[in-house]
């Protein structure tokens, strides 16, 4: 079976504290299976962006890529800027198939957690 390769793209931020929770959900992929290769790329204002991290991914060994948007709305980055960024992932590295997943707000056990943990 082909390794696959996770990549966690969000916004990005200059304040250093903003990436914790983003980074928090690769290493919680990375305990959860120990063969997972996920990391995390933003759109601007933090490193590294999408195509870094995707090279990195390969060169580890990712053999397809799944890109998982950690936008909680789907507005113009989920919807016009990522769909650009993965075309152009996908001419850099024709021969790895890459997956754009929905953006995680779009997710109902999301809301329904989100929900849950306000009620709570």
């Amino acid at each position: 079976m082909d390794r696959r390769g996770i990549l966690l793209f969000a916004h990005g931020s200059r304040d250093p504290l903003w990436r914790l929770p983003i980074e928090a959900v690769a290493e919680a992929i990375r305990e959860r299976d120990a063969s997972a290769l996920a990391c995390c790329a933003y759109l601007e204002l933090s490193q590294p962006d999408l195509m870094q991290a995707a090279s990195d991914l390969i060169a580890a060994g990712a053999r397809q890529l799944r890109v998982f948007p950690l936008f909680l709305g789907v507005g113009k980055h989920a919807r016009e800027d990522l769909p650009g960024l993965v075309a152009q992932l996908r001419a850099l590295h024709p021969g790895v198939p890459v997956e754009l997943m929905p953006a995680v707000g779009e997710y109902p056990q999301l809301t329904a957690l989100m929900a849950e943990i306000a009620l709570s």
